[in-house]
């Protein structure tokens, strides 16, 4: 039985692509020898969250008896907060990353089922393990900042990644070392990790 098994989760329009930070810490995950589960979520462009909610109770329960480690971007940020407050889940995970946690009054416009209220501390924290998250804080999907809007409401611990919008490849997030650091670890590598973007415009001629 594998010691742990990864479950990483895609937002709102993703498919997926191979550019994006979750494909590489997917495909990097998997070269190291760990069992990871990558799922495409139905109908992303417009997705349901009751559809949504059941096919992660589903992936969860298929990740067995391991340790289990979720990482979501964007929406599914809002949908794992969502499952918190779902009674019926045999184990919690022990650990779970949220990315980039776009705003309520953003949800209410993109996915208005998804923009709901942060449950209790205590509920997040029976259904996470360890919560932290990591964010920008120039993020147009979350102008207050997720410090406000998440962080401190949910007791958690926030990284915040300078100047990286959304956290997607146009951001520069492609391979984002820190954030495999912390799957494998559970700690943020002291020197804060760049966007590949921000690497390049400083070494480029």
């Amino acid at each position: 039985m594998p010691a742990r098994r990864f479950l990483v989760l895609h937002g709102i329009e993703n498919r997926r692509p191979p550019t994006h930070w979750q494909y590489w810490l997917t495909e990097s995950l998997r070269a190291a020898g760990e069992q990871v589960v990558y799922p495409q979520l139905p109908d992303p462009d417009s997705p349901s969250l009751t559809l949504w909610l059941e096919i992660l109770s589903a992936e969860l329960e298929m990740l067995g008896q391991a340790e289990r480690v979720v990482v979501c971007h964007s929406l599914s940020c809002a949908l794992w907060l969502a499952h918190c407050e779902q009674p019926g889940d045999s184990r919690p995970a022990d650990r779970v990353l949220l990315v980039a946690p776009p705003a309520r009054e953003v949800l209410s416009e993109l996915a208005p089922p998804f923009a709901r209220a942060l449950p209790s501390p205590e509920a997040a924290r029976r259904a996470s393990g360890t919560l932290a998250l990591a964010a920008s804080d120039n993020d147009p999907y979350n102008p207050l900042g997720a410090l406000r809007t998440h962080a401190e409401p949910l007791g958690a611990p926030l990284r915040t990644e300078s100047g990286a919008g959304h956290i997607t490849p146009d951001d520069g997030y492609g391979p984002w070392p820190g954030v495999e650091n912390w799957c494998r670890t559970g700690a943020w590598p002291e020197a804060g990790p760049e966007s590949v973007k921000g690497a390049k415009e400083r070494h480029e001629p």
